[in-house]
């Protein structure tokens, strides 16, 4: 399986190369897969306006409690969230928001919102 560092073509791109280099593919694995669905981009742009408990995020997503707790799960063992006890319940936020805008604005540039096919991709679909 080839590496990051092995797509690098032009010479000038070396630098970029060795930092691709450090790249965990497990851990970047992860943290697409967590942006790969729909619920938790949603979840992770509410945690971008603040901190949230799990009950608000219910309310304002209208999903299940323990849908919205899962997704929080998978968000929180990615890295993308954290979470501090406040009485019974916990507060998450976006761990580094910063990056995650960084990211997100990234991906937005990828995928050019003049494209047809990226309105009508169904992430579902076997390729």
């Amino acid at each position: 399986m080839p590496s990051f560092s092995d797509v690098a073509v032009d010479p000038a791109a070396d630098e970029a190369a060795e930092e691709h280099a450090r790249v965990h593919p497990a851990a970047v694995s992860a943290v697409f897969h967590a942006l790969g669905e729909p619920h938790r981009l949603a979840i992770l742009e509410h945690l971008l306006l603040g901190e949230h408990r799990v009950v608000d995020l219910v309310q304002r997503l209208g999903l299940a409690q323990s849908t919205v707790s899962a997704h929080l799960a998978c968000l929180r063992d990615c890295g993308l969230v954290t979470s501090r006890p406040q009485g019974r319940s916990s507060m998450f936020s976006v761990r580094r928001p910063a990056l995650l805008v960084a990211l997100l604005d990234r991906a937005d540039a990828l995928v050019d919102a003049d494209d047809d096919t990226a309105a009508t991709h169904d992430p579902g679909a076997v390729h």
